[in-house]
């Protein structure tokens, strides 16, 4: 079962890895870490949630990860960030990085603007 942190977390990204669930009771001073390093990370700073979910989002793209792409993409949306910034973002990633991390990250696209 989730805990709220991990709830708080996926309200923030979107998709939490399932091993976050039971990392908790297997290794509490890593959970602890790295739910304090999330919370540090995505407060807002001199970028914003939203600038810092974009950036997410292209450096998983550029990874070729394809789960990094789904779970940062989920969150997007509900940060109020709209298809034609992810869209720029992306081709931005695609100069950088090649036409297979902007076809990763405009495929994900794709799947959580259309719902």
């Amino acid at each position: 079962m989730m805990d709220e942190q991990l709830r708080t977390l996926e309200d923030k990204i979107g998709k939490v890895p399932k091993i976050f669930e039971n990392l908790k009771d297997l290794d509490p001073e890593l959970y602890k870490g790295v739910m304090g390093l999330d919370q540090w990370i995505w407060s807002e700073g001199a970028l914003s949630k939203q600038t810092k979910k974009i950036i997410a989002v292209c450096i998983a793209a550029a990874l070729r990860d394809r789960h990094a792409v789904r779970a940062q993409m989920a969150g997007a949306p509900n940060l109020g960030i709209s298809m034609e910034e992810m869209d720029e973002a992306l081709r931005v990633t695609f100069l950088l990085a090649g036409m297979p991390a902007y076809v990763y990250g405009k495929t994900a696209a794709e799947e959580f603007y259309k719902q």
